[in-house]
């Protein structure tokens, strides 16, 4: 496949655009004081679905070929990939099936299912949904949508990178949260066509650093798949995104499960937004890394919102119980 450009990722805006509003970019002068930079948020949390990457489900379906649309789409989720394809495939008419691990967060079971899609409950991890799935579109003659090795995927998302620096184009540092890579890869499609110098930080979480990983070491590598922040739950690389992610990622680096417990809380109390744990994740890397960012212009994505109110309970009782 070839890599999607910043052409494709210009295209994407206008396919998306009818469909999708830009999502606010705000300023929180109490989170500049703790990380000691002038911090941005961008707030993809206020998407439809919560989540950013509705805006690559848009654009994968409304390039589909007619075949395809007609045959059915089956993919592989945690949940906000799957809600984006379910949410994507109600606006084209087009038959949707999600292969979800059980126990998935039930916010997310709901939206997918109230969107249309068939559920189908595979496995503990996201790997063993993903290999159901791919055999399953074997087996039924549907189009599998790989959550992050899809060209139009990863340009369906970057023009949530290009609504940052239009709104404010002297950033200096994005950062970004990594489960597969799609949204880290649309970052850098756009900022390194844009301005090379902005340096793209992604930020995975270190009890699931598959990516991480296979960014540090330039090869495939799989890992322990353990922390609770489902849209930071991969096992397994994307070969996509992490080319991508190796050409253009300037660094990469793990937080701790507190330290994303920690940022939800923070979140809460200074953004009075919620962020789900993997939303939550570029402002735990913004306080692990705020001695390298003293004084920079630095974008945080709060890549998603869709919490599990009983997730948020045992972090709040956790927390203040320490």
């Amino acid at each position: 496949m070839n890599l999607p450009t910043f052409q494709d990722v210009l295209r994407a805006r206008q396919t998306i655009s009818p469909y999708l509003r830009p999502t606010p970019l705000y300023q929180y002068k109490s989170l500049s004081e703790i990380v000691g930079a002038e911090v941005w948020i961008k707030h993809e949390n206020h998407q439809p679905i919560g989540a950013f990457k509705v805006r690559g489900g848009i654009n994968f379906i409304a390039n589909l070929d007619a075949d395809s649309r007609a045959r059915g789409v089956i993919t592989a989720s945690t949940g906000n990939h799957g809600q984006s394809v379910a949410y994507a495939c109600r606006l084209y008419g087009v038959k949707v099936i999600v292969a979800m691990p059980n126990g998935s967060n039930p916010v997310k079971v709901e939206a997918i299912r109230n969107f249309g899609a068939d559920i189908h409950f595979i496995g503990e991890k996201f790997d063993e949904s993903r290999k159901y799935a791919t055999e399953k579109a074997q087996d039924e003659g549907m189009r599998y949508l790989s959550a992050g090795d899809e060209p139009h995927l990863i340009a369906g998302v970057g023009p949530y990178a290009l609504e940052i620096l239009e709104s404010q184009p002297d950033v200096e540092t994005i950062i970004v949260p990594v489960g597969g890579g799609s949204g880290a890869s649309g970052v850098c499609i756009v900022a390194k066509s844009i301005n090379p110098k902005i340096q793209v930080i992604g930020v995975q979480a270190e009890a699931s650093p598959a990516a991480y990983l296979s960014w540090k070491e330039k090869r495939w590598v799989e890992a322990k798949n353990k922390t609770f922040a489902e849209g930071l739950a991969t096992g397994a690389p994307f070969e996509i995104p992490q080319q991508i992610l190796r050409r253009d990622l300037d660094d990469f680096i793990l937080v701790s499960e507190d330290e994303l417990k920690s940022a939800m809380i923070l979140a809460i109390e200074k953004t009075r937004n919620l962020a789900e744990p993997a939303g939550a994740a570029s402002l735990a890397a913004a306080i692990k890394l705020r001695e390298s960012l003293r004084g920079k212009k630095v974008a945080l994505v709060m890549s998603g919102g869709n919490l599990d109110i009983r997730n948020l309970k045992n972090v709040l009782n956790e927390k203040l119980s320490n």
